[in-house]
């Protein structure tokens, strides 16, 4: 089995539906926390994942572990290894590779959300499973603002110009969460719920909208989920 090295910024980090996809697709996903230590190098794996997380990709006084992952980041992108970041993890591969990333530049987004692709996105080896448009999980106040230099935007939505791009052949940035589905977003917390209100998202439109879109939501996630397994697994 191939194996992809998963980084989490929580002990409770996990891949959630992406895990069973992943292994029904044949791939070994290893997931581990920063704050436990990160492999020195990518040895022994055909691509890497970087989950979301609270800092923005450049706060190492609070995550201490991040310059190690913005290494193996920089480690991908010069092997060609397939990477997959989210939210935080898409940030962090802009700022990687030379973008910038921001805090409340743009209006943040809660709760599933309508996105569309943008013409590039019809020859990328991963984004071209999409349809024009999609739904997906968001929970975000932080934007990418700038992407690096010879960077392919991908996607979009209303409030946010960069919803996935890709840098080099193999490693994109989302925005979005495709592992989250309706079930998750009802499981958020009062404190994730208070940040919906406070960002003008009532919680129970957050809950029916999540609900109205799901099914659609988990179908076309497991595409893409399907898609980028098998990029991992084309580099084994």
């Amino acid at each position: 089995m191939a194996g992809l090295l998963v980084i989490g910024h929580s002990k409770t980090a996990t891949l959630r539906r992406l895990g069973d996809w992943f292994a029904q697709d044949g791939l070994d996903a290893d997931v581990v926390f920063g704050g436990d230590g990160l492999p020195d190098d990518l040895r022994g794996y055909s691509g890497m994942m970087v989950l979301g997380g609270a800092p923005l990709p450049y706060q190492d006084d609070a995550y201490p572990w991040l310059p190690a992952t913005r290494a193996l980041t920089r480690e991908a992108i010069d092997k060609d290894l397939p990477y997959l970041g989210i939210c935080l993890g898409g940030q962090l591969l802009a700022y990687t590779a030379g973008g910038r990333v921001e805090r409340r530049v743009y209006q943040p987004e809660r709760g599933m959300t309508e996105l569309s692709v943008l013409p590039a996105a019809a020859e990328d080896p991963l984004f071209s499973v999409l349809p024009q448009r999609f739904w997906m999980a968001e929970n975000h106040q932080d934007h990418i603002t700038a992407l690096p230099e010879g960077a392919v935007c991908l996607a979009h939505s209303k409030r946010t110009p960069v919803q996935g791009f890709r840098i080099g052949t193999c490693q994109w940035g989302l925005q979005f969460h495709p592992e989250v589905a309706a079930k998750n977003i009802k499981q958020w917390d009062v404190e994730s719920q208070a940040e919906c209100a406070a960002d003008g998202f009532a919680w129970p439109d957050v809950l029916t909208t999540a609900e109205q879109h799901d099914q659609e939501n988990t179908a076309v996630a497991r595409r893409f989920a399907d898609r980028f397994a098998q990029l991992v697994l084309d580099k084994a």
